[in-house]
């Protein structure tokens, strides 16, 4: 049950504030915003107040903001044949379309600043240990395995003496496949222990490598932040995912990363929930990584996306005219199939890894 709570909680809140970004600037813009809606159909209700019909619908993996006048997932070009209405979003500048398309996008990164600020705020900032003293030990990893301990102290590494994390971080980062040997300092007791190092993927200067990791990490203490610098952390967490983000995207297009590797909405059920079970900052702080994640792949100049609004808009913009209306509803067919294939794909991958725990 913790699952769905958690899942409906995560995908409830992204999809609103997405949502509400669009929503609220067409009204800032004075665009008419036709329907407003959390998931897609089949609807469990809707109701009209003023001009919008608002509607929570069954299937959870979205919403949308219909907006009169625009040519969008719906395919609805019944209006085409009238003259451009001032409420309308075909009758608004560039500027005005593309500031809408971006604002989903916006809000996004903005709840991810928000969560993380808030995090830091509460939780404080963790100041590592500068000694190789462990702080935790990760279960299933190497070090749990060899039987490493929290309080341990790394001495020596292959017979090479250790003074500091950093050191400890690097030897062990270029030993990746290779049988290593780790002298530890345990209540006063040499111990020594032998383990493997595992290739995984971590962010070292800003870029994604392929190191040996061992599955420890260092000690810490908390001290208290101000509201300035909780926000500061806030918009500094935000960047960190967000490159990261990029770089894991580069990969895949690249080749360098598998799409075996992409998750679905099974997989965010699942981080979801155990991410629920860890606490209430566990999951807001999964709500704000996804958010990040959800901006960048909605800004993305794919069609049906923001991004491929933002590219309409640019494009007629630059040539002074609208495309045709066939134009435009080719485009979205086209970026809704790209969209249905990713999906298929990345339920394929969901259902394989539920079943093979690949």
């Amino acid at each position: 049950m913790i699952y769905i709570i958690a899942t409906i909680i995560v995908l409830g809140i992204l999809v609103f504030v997405h949502e509400f970004g669009h929503f609220l600037a067409a009204k800032i813009t004075g665009i008419r915003v036709e329907e407003f809606s959390l998931g897609f159909p089949p609807k469990i209700v809707s109701k009209k107040w003023g001009e919008t019909k608002y509607s929570l619908s069954w299937i959870p993996l979205g919403g949308y903001v219909k907006l009169s006048g625009m040519i969008d997932e719906s395919m609805d070009d019944s209006w085409t044949e009238s003259e451009p209405q001032p409420w309308e979003y075909r009758a608004k500048p560039g500027w005005v379309k593309i500031f809408v398309s971006c604002a989903g996008v916006l809000m996004n990164l903005l709840l991810a600043v928000i969560i993380f600020a808030i995090l830091t705020f509460q939780n404080g900032i963790a100041i590592p240990s500068e000694e190789p003293l462990i702080g935790e030990v990760i279960e299933g990893m190497p070090a749990e395995k060899a039987g490493m301990q929290e309080g341990d102290v790394v001495v020596k590494i292959n017979d090479i003496p250790i003074y500091t994390w950093q050191e400890m971080t690097e030897t062990i980062q270029a030993l990746a496949n290779e049988e290593t040997t780790i002298e530890l300092l345990r209540k006063g007791e040499r111990i020594t222990v032998t383990l493997t190092p595992v290739p995984q993927q971590t962010v070292i200067d800003r870029d994604i490598r392929t190191v040996g990791m061992i599955g420890v990490s260092a000690h810490y203490t908390l001290r208290k932040a101000g509201v300035l610098e909780s926000i500061g952390y806030g918009f500094k967490n935000t960047g960190y995912w967000l490159n990261l983000t990029v770089k894991s995207l580069g990969m895949l297009i690249s080749g360098k990363e598998s799409l075996k590797n992409i998750g679905g909405p099974i997989m965010i059920a699942q981080l979801a929930g155990e991410s629920a079970k860890v606490g209430a900052g566990a999951l807001f702080g999964f709500i704000a990584i996804i958010s990040v994640n959800l901006a960048l792949i909605n800004i993305l100049p794919i069609p049906a996306l923001d991004g491929g609004h933002i590219v309409v808009a640019i494009i007629e913009s630059v040539i002074r005219r609208d495309l045709r209306i066939k134009t435009k509803i080719r485009i979205q067919q086209v970026g809704m199939a790209i969209l249905f294939t990713l999906i298929i794909v990345v339920l394929i991958n969901d259902i394989l890894r539920l079943f093979t725990g690949l």
